[in-house]
């Protein structure tokens, strides 16, 4: 399935029109999917800037259209002898820190309106854009296998939002000068969420006939953890629902406020003010609606 095949289906099954999701998940990799229901779609960006971390498996010797195993072979090298695990590790730090990737030819990334997969498809020529992204973390986790002139080699990476793990592969085989590809991926961490707190779409249908879905999901406050908590009075309160900035003691860069233990809006610190940024206000939990 998509992401977008999992946010159609919770769709039917929640009878809910707001259901995003927070970093999409290729077809052929698994692992956390965090999914937003009705208000809380507007915190999707803040879970996005989490980060993620992924398990997987790289294979040096050949490289396909997709950067994964789902493309056509377009090169292929056949390793005369193994890398040895001191260049492997030596090759993954390179790549960690700040680093410049061009998004996989067979992406969503939109250029002039269209997806890169579109131009593929199409074989129409495309300038696919350069972008900065943060590896913190790339890690060999297992001993390399090397058999029939490939060699494979399981890591664990932490990274930034916009991070393609196909290409960490890829650069990562260039560094070491032979083509490579994304042979396996797992994400077990994303906005906050670790791979041991997913359910299935089987479970939240199950869960939702048994009336217990309240027991899966998260108040929208867990998309800010670093946020600092603000109590509203009542006439602050007012003002909030009517869009008013608020003079409070305060000089955080930003507050979460709540009201009725609830999380109301976000507001930011700007000129002495707290200034509206996103509003919760309709903010009642999992429910068949959009509230």
């Amino acid at each position: 399935m998509t992401s977008t095949d999992v946010v159609s289906r919770l769709r039917r099954l929640l009878h809910m029109k707001r259901v995003g999701h927070s970093g999409t998940l290729d077809p052929n990799v698994d692992g956390v999917l965090p999914i937003a229901l009705g208000v809380a779609t507007k915190a999707v960006p803040m879970l996005m800037t989490a980060g993620k971390t992924y398990i997987g498996e790289i294979t040096f010797g050949f490289a396909t259209t997709t950067e994964d195993l789902d493309g056509d072979v377009v090169e292929e090298v056949a390793l005369d002898q193994p890398f040895t695990p001191a260049q492997i590790d030596t090759a993954f730090a390179e790549m960690t820190g700040e680093i410049t990737q061009i998004p996989p030819l067979f992406s969503a990334v939109k250029v002039n309106g269209r997806r890169l997969y579109d131009y593929a498809r199409a074989g129409d020529p495309v300038e696919r854009p350069q972008r900065q992204v943060t590896i913190y973390q790339f890690k060999r986790t297992s001993e390399p296998v090397f058999a029939d002139g490939r060699q494979t080699v399981r890591f664990e990476a932490q990274v930034s939002k916009g991070t393609y793990i196909r290409t960490l592969a890829v650069d990562t085989g260039k560094l070491l000068g032979v083509p490579a590809v994304m042979s396996d991926l797992t994400r077990i961490q994303s906005g906050g969420f670790g791979v041991g707190q997913t359910i299935s779409l089987a479970q939240v249908e199950a869960a939702i006939q048994n009336h217990t879905l309240a027991n899966f999901v998260q108040p929208v406050e867990f998309a800010y953890p670093e946020v600092p908590h603000y109590h509203l009075s009542d006439s602050q309160w007012a003002d909030v629902q009517n869009g008013k900035f608020l003079r409070l003691q305060q000089s955080e860069p930003e507050l979460a406020l709540f009201y009725g233990k609830q999380l109301k809006a976000i507001y930011q610190f700007q000129n002495g003010l707290y200034r509206p940024e996103t509003m919760y206000l309709a903010n009642s939990g999992p429910a068949n609606s959009d509230s």
